[in-house]
């Protein structure tokens, strides 16, 4: 393998390396079998170009072109012309597809879903970029060392994404890749030198250490390494970011199951809640006629570090047959069973199971744990809910009011957990919460209090556009300014119902969806929800509904259903453009009018467990792609072809002229392999075969030559005759060429030493007869039309002999295999008379 050749290996391999820091934060991990792939035809696409070769830019302009044709071929076939060259339409679909990407990036925690394209997209296409600089800076310019740079922006970018558990293991990954890189420039520059000999032994009578160069190479990789494993150290660590889930919500967790991730309530649910067009997400089927209390919960956070609210880590187990009776519900509250069976959309890959509160029983495929405390499934390696159908029972509890006025106090270890506040939460959260609760006798009454301050009495006002807020200040800002989306509502009134000592969390998930002509309900994107969960003995955790406009306020919240003499509760009311009733508002995914004429019965299939289809198989995109790359190099290959050619003759009769044969041209004769130089030490015999091969190896380096002047003559229209003599042909060329005098000088000097090589008895090498091709080739060029110049170079006629030769070569394979079968044939058909004697 070439120096070259080793050194595009290196690239390769180090780019690969660097992008492996990319693996946690996206899974499944196949997308770095893909990204190999990919790199792996940019890295042939440069090296075949730099073997024509082409000049610097070119190179670098062919990886790029190429490059994009496969992004179009894999992303946006669809929208391209004959499905790989890029137009507008595909233009703008990348830019939608970044869009999509940066948007899921905020709403998904590590590690994000593969199946969202724009995610995808931003991954591949990253590490091609880089890829591509990395190749250009190392093969291409011949400077491994700045190579460094994106290697390292494409390391920097992973780790301050990823939480930080592994960031060693993938530096010393990446690290290795960069060393390796330097190495194989290392050893391409020393190649250059000559023979690398060994150095002095180090200790008498032991082998040979490495030469001082290699040596130097090693302590410089080996300090750089520690410098860079050290100085991290002493720098700020890069906790968060985007992908963070633990440290801005709904986050990691542990437990035998695995890691468990989930979306980021913060971020995610004002993005939900901001989409232009509402998509959907899930899809159900209930038995029950009232589906104002149908929330779908995923997560429950219950650990509020006065920043904001995450799930503990808790063990998760194996999912039982029965799910057991909720914490806390007692025998004398009513209940009803209800079943749902739900459908989620092939796009929607969350690693927890929308459910409704509390589930009795879940019948869904695939790998699940069960985590006792928040009644939550998780997704175990990978798992998640794209494309899957399952049926959830649940219970439809209905407390009334008087069983919640009288509830006991809760035990002290719930108390203990459930009512924690850390002191960086400021004083006004508790103060408001007294004196909005002031007057209440119970915690019932202070949390219906509660929930009456933030739906109607307080004038809040419901806003999808108001930052999140982080910090501690966050509550105090938001009872403040008045203005907020469900975040904030559900947040704040868990934060004061624990300052009255209620047990409080948050519930994450989806509000009631919008009722289907066919007796379905759809759920959207923009109803994301968040709502609070206060705790009441006898009764279990129990739902509120403090956000105006969002949702309705359970039933016994309302005075009209509890007897007592608690003041009417407002129902919070409408703004525009958002709806808040017993009946969900409808999606926009489905109008009234088509809910009239049955238009949305299929707007998913509810029988159906199979995830979508997200793309292509990562196959066909690999057939798409060699199929891309034939179409567009098949019309180029007689001029790569040419350039070839011309590049080896000429270089050919450098190589002579300097008194060197090529690379495996020569013999081996011992330290001075190559030479032409004679020993004289060397037998007569031996001098004379010397001189007898290096006469051969220069007529050969002259006619190539020659050739080449032929060929390029003929590429500009003067076609061969090789009938004639070297010097009428020459006379020829510069005839129909009208060459000037300086020029024709040239052509007939190769003419002579053609004849030179032919005829002489002891032919030897003429020096500069490559630069005499060169200067016929510019005359030429001068004296032809512009459309002349483009078809010598694009189609240049003389690459016909690219057909000639495999024919030659096809007729000698078959005249080789035909001597072969024949002398098999005689190897069988032995005379009967030696048969008996072997016998």
């Amino acid at each position: 393998m070439s120096g070259r050749a080793r050194l595009a290996l290196g690239a390769w391999a180090a780019t690969l390396m660097a992008a492996c820091a990319l693996l946690p934060l996206v899974s499944p991990a196949t997308w770095i079998l893909q990204a190999a792939f990919l790199l792996g035809v940019q890295s042939a696409v440069g090296a075949l170009t730099r073997r024509v070769p082409l000049a610097r830019p070119l190179t670098v302009a062919a990886q790029a072109l190429v490059t994009l044709l496969i992004l179009t071929l894999a992303f946006a076939r669809q929208q391209a012309f004959l499905g790989i060259v890029p137009g507008p339409e595909a233009f703008q679909h990348f830019a939608d597809l970044l869009q999509q990407g940066s948007d899921d990036i905020a709403r998904y925690a590590i590690p994000a879903p593969l199946e969202s394209d724009g995610i995808r997209l931003m991954l591949l296409g990253g590490v091609l970029i880089i890829g591509l600089a990395v190749d250009t800076l190392a093969v291409t310019f011949r400077s491994a060392a700045p190579a460094g740079l994106p290697l390292l922006a494409l390391y920097s970018v992973a780790a301050g994404l990823s939480d930080g558990g592994a960031d060693w293991l993938w530096f010393l990954v990446a690290a290795g890749g960069y060393l390796m890189l330097l190495l194989a420039e290392g050893r391409d520059r020393l190649s250059q030198w000559g023979r690398v000999f060994g150095g002095a032994p180090r200790t008498p009578g032991g082998e040979p250490g490495p030469v001082a160069p290699v040596r130097t190479g090693r302590r410089i990789g080996v300090l750089a390494l520690g410098i860079a494993l050290v100085v991290p150290v002493a720098l700020p660590a890069m906790n968060g970011g985007l992908l963070d889930g633990a440290g801005t919500g709904v986050g990691s967790g542990n437990g035998s199951g695995g890691t468990i991730s989930a979306v980021n309530p913060l971020v995610s649910l004002r993005d939900s809640l901001n989409v232009d067009q509402d998509r959907q997400v899930l899809t159900l089927k209930t038995n029950t006629n009232d589906i104002s209390d149908l929330y779908l919960r995923i997560v429950s956070l219950d650990d509020f570090d006065g920043s904001t609210w995450k799930p503990s880590k808790r063990h998760i187990t194996s999912v039982p047959d029965k799910l057991p009776t909720p914490t806390g519900l007692g025998p004398d509250v009513k209940r009803a069973e209800i079943e749902t069976r739900i459908s989620a959309a092939d796009w929607y890959a969350q690693d927890w199971l929308p459910m409704p509160y509390p589930p009795s029983d879940v019948n869904v495929s695939g790998k699940w744990r069960y985590e006792p405390v928040g009644m939550t499934l998780v997704g175990d390696h990978g798992e998640t809910t794209r494309g899957k159908t399952y049926l959830v029972k649940s219970l439809d509890v209905q407390p009334t009011a008087e069983q919640l006025a009288d509830a006991p106090e809760p035990s002290a270890a719930m108390r203990r957990e459930y009512t924690r506040l850390p002191s960086s939460v400021p004083a006004v959260v508790a103060k408001t919460a007294r004196q909005v609760t002031e007057g209440a006798t119970n915690h019932y009454e202070q949390a219906v209090k509660l929930q009456e301050y933030f739906a109607s009495t307080g004038g809040f006002q419901y806003s999808t556009q108001v930052q999140v807020g982080t910090g501690p200040n966050a509550i105090a800002k938001f009872l403040k300014d008045k203005e907020g989306f469900c975040v904030h509502f559900s947040f704040a009134m868990a934060a004061m119902a624990r300052s009255l000592g209620i047990p409080a969390r948050v519930a994450v998930g989806f509000a009631p969806g919008s009722p289907q002509a066919d007796k379905s309900i759809t759920v959207g994107l923009k109803d994301a929800h968040a709502w609070p969960e206060l705790y009441f003995e006898g009764v279990g955790w129990t739902r509120f509904e403090p956000t105006p406009t969002r949702g309705v306020a359970p039933s016994y919240t309302q005075s009209d259903s509890t007897g007592s003499t608690l003041p009417d509760v407002t129902q919070p009311s409408t703004s525009a453009g958002s709806s808040a009733s017993a009946a969900p508002s409808a999606s926009t995914s489905c109008s009234s009018q088509d809910r009239k004429l049955e238009a949305c019965s299929e707007a998913l299939p509810l029988d159906t467990g199979k995830p979508g289809d997200s793309g292509p198989p990562w196959y066909q995109i690999t057939g798409w792609v060699l199929l891309g790359l034939l179409v567009v190099a098949a019309p180029l290959l007689p001029m790569l072809w040419r350039l070839r050619r011309r590049s080896v003759r000429l270089a050919s009769a450098q190589h002579a002229s300097a008194g060197r044969t090529p690379a495996g041209a020569g013999r081996a004769r011992g330290p001075g392999r190559g030479s032409t130089d004679v020993d004289m030490e060397s037998p007569p015999m031996a001098v004379e075969a010397d001189e007898r091969y290096a006469a051969e190896v220069a007529a050969g380096h002259v006619l190539a030559v020659w050739r080449e002047l032929t060929d390029t003559a003929w590429d500009y229209g003067i076609t061969p005759d090789d009938a004639l003599t070297p010097r009428k042909a020459a006379a020829r060329i510069v005839r129909l060429g009208q060459l000037d005098p300086a020029t024709a000088e040239s052509v007939h000097r190769v003419a002579s030493a053609v004849e030179q090589v032919l005829f002489s008895p002891r032919p030897h090498a003429v020096p500069g007869l490559a630069d005499e091709v060169r200067r016929m080739r510019a005359a030429l060029r001068s004296q032809v039309s512009w459309a002349t110049r483009v078809r010598a170079v694009v189609a240049p006629r003389s690459a016909v002999r690219a057909v000639w030769d495999l024919m030659d070569r096809w007729t000698a394979v078959k005249a080789g295999a035909a001597e072969r079968w024949a002398a098999t044939l005689t190897r069988l058909r032995r005379p009967a008379g030696e048969q008996s004697q072997s016998g």
